[in-house]
């Protein structure tokens, strides 16, 4: 049986249910096919479960010290299996409410793998959808005349380090941790990479992080690398760079794995319980029919426009499969442009530059906009301004006062180029920085702005006025 859609989505992700709603509104018949779980790999095994776990780990690490906030607490213990019920918990909450969604704007739901069929009885572009029913039961045919794939990715894993599940692991086993190691080492120390690092260590987990560039988070601003160096080096975090894997060394015992390095020419042997490979995601284009289209995929992932078209005008990709930023935020914008320019609502393009990046550690990290680094290279002239945390009274407060807030801005024209932050709650501060950039604010603005005291805010504030030399209390 055969059942006509205006739009067939591949994949329930983040990128996936937010163009569906969209669809929705705008009067489009909707069908999803996830072969899965709605929500995918965020709300799953990323960005939800994982910042759950990153919770309890603060939670713990701050209990063990509260002597410093004048409570005295004896016999703290953590149990690890409760933390993972409340992050399952967490998740499954968030689970209904996607599932509510979908009801909500009667799209259509198939449980299942979905495959593009070329030109066909159905249709004489391609862009049929055969679906694979997860309950075994007769494909489903499904005709849109608009297709959009988010089929998201998966972790990146490198020849010869075998993910085992036991002693190698990605990061979605883990998640599924029932306990934890006393020592795991982890190959690369990108956005990831960092956050497990934080994570584990704060639970008391040995760290040792393995990089094979000359810096941990080598996309963000240097200073904010050499910070977050840094403070994982406070944490008893063993951190090293220019560090090249070498998985023909691998070894493992029933105890332990042993794998070398080659560290800035020299040989090095590292021993631990596990080993957590991050060394990023790659796309998941196979078995989903692109062969029977005239799509492109370049270096792994679809090519598109602007506005997520492939060479096959009606049929649209965003999120993870087409590479850029592989951020659920990102996912959903483009989402969003698809839907609208498949509608023609003529939707605005997405400018990089607006987009707010996170990493969750503690301390956390956000930025938006140019490095340093970055602003030089393109020929701008550029003024910076930063503000350390330890002189905002709401930082000291709280009892985490490292950090900073780093503006830079171009000398000629007092453009806001980018804003970068190291510190408590920087996640969620960004996005006064988002906002400004988006209104094209200079920093006098932005500096000019009431900051509310005591607040961690101060700091965007105080870092905006230094650009010109005139923070008040730094």
């Amino acid at each position: 049986m055969a059942t006509e859609y205006d739009l067939v989505i591949l994949g329930g992700g983040t990128g996936g249910y937010v163009a569906a709603v969209r669809a929705s509104q705008l009067g489009l018949k909707t069908a999803i096919v996830e072969k899965k779980e709605l929500g995918g790999t965020c709300l799953h095994r990323g960005c939800i479960p994982s910042k759950a776990l990153l919770r309890s780990a603060e939670v713990y690490a701050t209990t063990k010290k509260s002597e410093k906030f004048g409570v005295s607490v004896s016999d703290v213990k953590l149990n690890f299996l409760k933390v993972q019920e409340r992050k399952q918990q967490i998740i499954d909450q968030l689970h209904k409410g996607v599932e509510h969604l979908m009801k909500k704007g009667k799209i259509d739901v198939y449980q299942g793998t979905g495959r593009i069929l070329g030109p066909s009885i159905f249709s004489p572009m391609p862009g049929t959808i055969s679906v694979e029913m997860a309950s075994g039961e007769e494909n489903e045919m499904l005709i849109p005349k608009n297709v959009i794939v988010a089929t998201g990715s998966r972790p990146r894993t490198l020849k010869g380090l075998e993910i085992d599940g036991d002693k190698v692991l990605t990061s979605d086993e883990a998640l599924t941790l029932e306990s934890l190691p006393s020592s795991m080492m982890i190959v690369g120390g990108g956005v990831i990479g960092v956050e497990w690092a934080s994570m584990l260590a704060d639970f008391g987990v040995d760290i040792t992080i393995l990089e094979y560039a000359d810096r941990i988070l080598p996309t963000e601003d240097k200073e904010i690398s050499k910070e977050m160096q840094r403070l994982l080096k406070k944490k008893k975090i063993k951190v090293l760079t220019n560090a090249k894997v070498l998985p023909e060394t691998l070894e493992t015992d029933l105890e332990n794995v042993t794998i070398c390095a080659d560290h800035k020419g020299e040989q090095k042997s590292f021993t631990a319980n596990k080993i957590l490979v991050s060394v990023g995601r790659q796309a998941n284009v196979e078995g989903i029919g692109l062969e029977n289209t005239q799509i492109e995929v370049k270096d792994g992932y679809i090519a598109t426009n602007d506005y997520y078209q492939t060479k096959e005008s009606h049929i649209y990709a965003i999120g993870d499969v087409i590479g850029g930023l592989q951020l659920a935020h990102v996912a959903s914008h483009e989402g969003l442009i698809a839907v609208e320019h498949l509608s023609d609502k003529n939707p605005d393009k997405m400018n990089d530059q607006y987009v707010p990046k996170c990493v969750y550690s503690n301390p956390e990290v956000a930025s938006i906009g140019l490095t340093e680094e970055e602003a030089i290279a393109k020929g701008y002239k550029v003024k910076k301004g930063k503000f350390l945390f330890k002189a905002i009274g709401k930082a000291l407060i709280y009892g985490e006062s490292d950090g900073f807030v780093k503006i830079i801005a171009d000398e000629e024209t007092d453009d806001l180029l980018g804003v970068h932050m190291i510190g408590p709650h920087v996640t969620d501060m960004i996005s006064e920085a988002g906002l400004a950039h988006v209104l094209d604010a200079t920093p006098w603005e932005v500096g000019k702005t009431i900051h509310p005291h005591p607040t961690l805010s101060e700091a965007i504030g105080e870092a905006a006025l230094a650009v010109d030399g005139n923070a008040i209390h730094g």
